[in-house]
């Protein structure tokens, strides 16, 4: 997973933006977020930085810390495991996600818009700051 230089400093800049600072575990980790195609577990990021040999701990802290400053979104599809994804320009939303119930796999689905029309909807509705998840068998399981 190298980095091209222009990218690195790309992803410097991001962290630095954000108000932290820009350490080796923290630039792979927002790096690792970037180009993965679906939210991941924190043991999936330790996993696959595991060649690296840095600490689980320290791995959960930046995700930690990149949620906290809205590089990154932290969700919990219903199983009790947070996921993350980066936040960019083109992945900023929040949108719906697809889980399977088979294999337990995560697919992020495009924004839904959506029209409320009730006075009485819930506010969190008519902010849109709800979670949506469509749950059912994916392609490889059906």
């Amino acid at each position: 997973m190298a980095l091209r230089r222009d990218d690195l400093e790309t992803l410097r800049a991001a962290v630095r933006d954000a108000g932290l600072r820009a350490t080796p575990s923290r630039i792979a980790v927002l790096h690792l977020l970037r180009a993965a195609s679906s939210p991941v577990s924190h043991g999936d990021v330790v996993g696959k930085l595991a060649s690296q040999a840095w600490d689980p701990a320290t791995i959960y802290r930046n995700l930690t810390d990149l949620s906290n400053v809205g590089l990154a979104r932290r969700t919990d599809v219903g199983d009790h495991v947070w996921r993350y994804e980066a936040i960019t320009g083109d992945h900023s939303a929040a949108h719906p996600h697809f889980v399977c119930t088979e294999c337990g796999s995560v697919e992020c689905l495009p924004e839904l818009d959506y029209v409320v029309t009730r006075a009485r909807t819930p506010r969190a509705v008519r902010l849109k700051r709800v979670e949506v998840q469509l749950r059912g068998p994916c392609d490889a399981c059906l």
